[in-house]
């Protein structure tokens, strides 16, 4: 018998489960981009039984005696990495009762295709009835999971999001952030000079796919492995080797689809590149949403909106929308649009100064809810009074407030708080790229990622899962999370 015998067994269960995830991802995909409105019901029950027969045989009665007798095993690094990850996702699930998982499946695609109407009309009462049901059945999985796992009721959805993330510690880094960007807000709006006229719409839809598809390609896309799409919201979903992203687009703004594009590449290069030994293993996954927002942000953000880029892009884009060049596409006035601070009501449009504070109202409120200190009637009020304390704004309509983000109404509760420490990861190992391959810079202004991909290849994408995000941060970087690289950054790039 072999000296792995439990091990190897369990090896081949989750690459089954592997496949079912898989599938459940592409539905999902399907869902936002393709699937008619008739579709709906059906596709709830194919959600739903697909989630069940996951459950089912994540939670199998072989399943913890295979897990106990795999830890006396003669076991890798890797394969002990991989075996600490099943145990997290066999204790997630076998807290919850098989009857649970599907009535949530069920309650989050209703009330996702219910929002769909309800944002596009800003109705929020439309959605109010289902979303308290996503939040009712949302609570009672985190009541279990809080005793199962020993932590609070927060805590544990937060853990789905970000293995090891408690809201303690998320709540000392907010607070530090919720000190400082007031202040420096201020500071960089006085400072802030008139923007410079820059180039004009309409930017016909057809040119801004094209755009998008040059850049993704520019940024290391391959797109035998993936294709670009149109959602409401824009979302990276698929397979490692089928990626599937999505945007949206305003013909008066292309600025803003392709900064999206630019982002969701981030989403999927990680994916692209986790190690194809673990592709169907627990280990073999991306190592939180913190670190896949930093991803993502790391293009966008910290590459994409720097000096660099744009003085590559702007001529691309001049080319691509036929307008002969000109001032208003001068890489110093895309620079200056890119960089420019401009408090809004829209997360996703958000500057990066003022995206924090979205964030952190989101994390309020999601806790609130949990707790039962907020009720689902009230969310517009407290959004709403949220935003004019942190950004001094109240929204016109719910659209453009309470309803703008599909997380919440698809049963994401616990997520939001990664955006704002993928934001600061992604400043901190772009700063450890930079330091580490001096001529990565210079390549980015020749249209050139290879440097910046191959050493994040090198020192996040390959090792999945196998560390924690912490080592993992450690070693790329030298030290865990810190937020005073992220204010650093701020300060160069804004006060500078």
């Amino acid at each position: 018998m072999s000296r792995r015998a439990a091990y190897d067994r369990l090896e081949r269960l989750f690459a089954r489960l592997s496949h079912v995830e898989q599938a459940l991802g592409m539905l999902h995909w399907d869902m936002a981009t393709m699937m008619p409105p008739g579709g709906a019901a059906s596709r709830a029950e194919q959600l739903a039984t697909l989630k069940a027969l996951h459950h089912e045989m994540l939670t199998g009665r072989e399943v913890r005696d295979l897990i106990e007798a795999a830890e006396g095993e003669d076991l890798d690094p890797w394969q002990r990495a991989n075996l600490r990850e099943i145990r997290r996702d066999w204790l997630h699930a076998s807290a919850v009762p098989a009857r649970l998982v599907e009535d949530l499946s069920r309650a989050c695609s209703a009330s996702e295709m219910i929002w769909r109407k309800a944002r596009a009309e800003a109705d929020f009462a439309a959605v109010a009835g289902p979303l308290a049901e996503v939040l009712r059945l949302t609570r009672e999985v985190a009541a279990i999971k809080s005793q199962a796992l020993g932590i609070a009721p927060y805590d544990a959805l937060l853990d789905q999001y970000e293995p090891g993330g408690r809201a303690a510690a998320i709540d000392a880094i907010f607070d530090d952030l919720g000190a400082f960007l007031p202040g420096f807000l201020q500071k960089v709006l006085e400072r802030q000079t008139p923007a410079p006229a820059g180039p004009r719409g309409p930017f016909p839809v057809e040119r801004q796919k094209a755009l998008g598809l040059r850049m993704m390609e520019v940024l290391g896309f391959e797109f035998e492995h993936g294709r670009l799409d149109v959602s409401q919201h824009p979302f990276c979903g698929g397979t490692p080797d089928d990626l599937r992203i999505t945007t949206r687009y305003d013909e008066q703004d292309f600025m803003s689809s392709l900064m999206g594009v630019l982002h969701e590449t981030g989403h999927a290069l990680y994916e692209r590149g986790l190690p194809a030994a673990w592709r169907h293993q627990p280990v073999g996954r991306a190592r939180g949403m913190s670190l896949h927002e930093s991803q993502s942000l790391l293009m966008e953000m910290q590459a994409c909106r720097s000096r660099e880029f744009l003085s590559f892009a702007a001529p691309v884009m001049a080319e691509t929308f036929e307008t002969g060049g000109g001032a208003g596409w001068d890489a110093e006035i895309l620079y200056a649009a890119n960089v420019r601070v401009d408090p809004g009501y829209i997360r996703i449009e958000a500057d990066e100064v003022t995206y924090p504070a979205h964030v952190i109202l989101r994390y309020r409120l999601e806790k609130a809810l949990v707790a039962g200190d907020l009720q689902v009637a009230d969310i517009p009020a407290a959004w709403n009074g949220q935003l004019r304390e942190l950004l001094g704004l109240v929204p016109p309509d719910d659209r453009q407030g309470c309803l703008q983000d599909i997380h919440w109404f698809d049963g994401a509760i616990g997520y939001f708080p990664t955006y704002t420490l993928g934001a600061m990861t992604a400043a901190q190992l772009f700063d450890a790229a930079a330091r580490a391959v001096p001529e990565m810079g210079a390549a980015i202004a020749a249209g050139d990622f290879r440097p910046l991909l191959s050493w994040l290849r090198a020192e996040v994408h390959g090792r999945a899962s196998s560390l924690t995000i912490d080592e993992l941060l450690t070693h790329a970087t030298g030290r865990p999370l810190d937020a005073a690289v992220f204010k650093d950054h701020l300060r160069r790039r804004y006060l500078s």
